[in-house]
């Protein structure tokens, strides 16, 4: 049985350039949600909703499996970062950021597996985030990403040569909430080496 992975079946959103920034169409995509405020590193709601994302997501991949036959590679978390002052990002104000922490799911994971999935894991783990969880469609349109390589607080000089540089010299504004992917899994990966593909979605301006 053939896995699905959604690096693989969209490479050019899931390895961008680590050098310069490129433009993507990203395709109208589903994921697993929860939304929460305040800083990742300390907010208890942001570790409850982590806690709750990938057990329904492995849930989903077993369900699949057993029930469509088709198997899936639970694919890396990702998150979108907003605020009413979008400079919270550069200076590092964390405690001011609201976030939606996500997980994609292919195209036939449907509604009622979800809801079923989310079942199994709120009767096994009692865990209180799973009740904040909604399935999320965006549709991002064309973006500009890179990927970053370092620590997530490095990330700065990166993000204002975007929002200071490439978006006016292009001709382009903000068009949507701050995307990250977290390739790597910073539990078991040094700062140094974190790999992350930092999207904003565009506009003309």
């Amino acid at each position: 049985m053939d896995k699905y992975d959604i690096k693989t079946a969209h490479k050019a959103l899931y390895a961008p350039s680590a050098k310069e920034f490129t433009e993507v169409d990203v395709p109208r995509m589903r994921y697993l949600a929860i939304d929460g405020h305040g800083d990742p590193n300390t907010s208890p709601e942001y570790a409850a909703a982590i806690e709750a994302l990938y057990p329904v997501a492995y849930a989903l991949k077993f369900l699949s499996k057993k029930e469509l036959g088709r198997d899936l590679v639970v694919a890396p978390l990702e998150g979108l970062w907003r605020a009413d002052d979008p400079s919270v990002f550069t200076t590092r104000q964390k405690d001011a950021w609201d976030w939606t922490m996500l997980i994609s799911q292919p195209d036939w994971i449907t509604d009622e597996m979800v809801s079923a999935a989310m079942t199994t894991v709120r009767e096994k783990k009692g865990l209180a985030a799973v009740e904040r969880m909604r399935l999320l469609t965006l549709d991002e349109g064309r973006s500009v990403q890179i990927l970053h390589i370092g620590s997530y607080d490095d990330e700065t000089p990166t993000l204002e040569r975007l929002h200071d540089e490439y978006l006016p010299a292009h001709g382009l504004t903000l068009h949507g909430d701050h995307h990250e992917i977290y390739l790597s899994d910073a539990r078991r990966t040094e700062p140094a080496r974190l790999r992350t593909v930092l999207r904003q979605p565009v506009r003309p301006l």
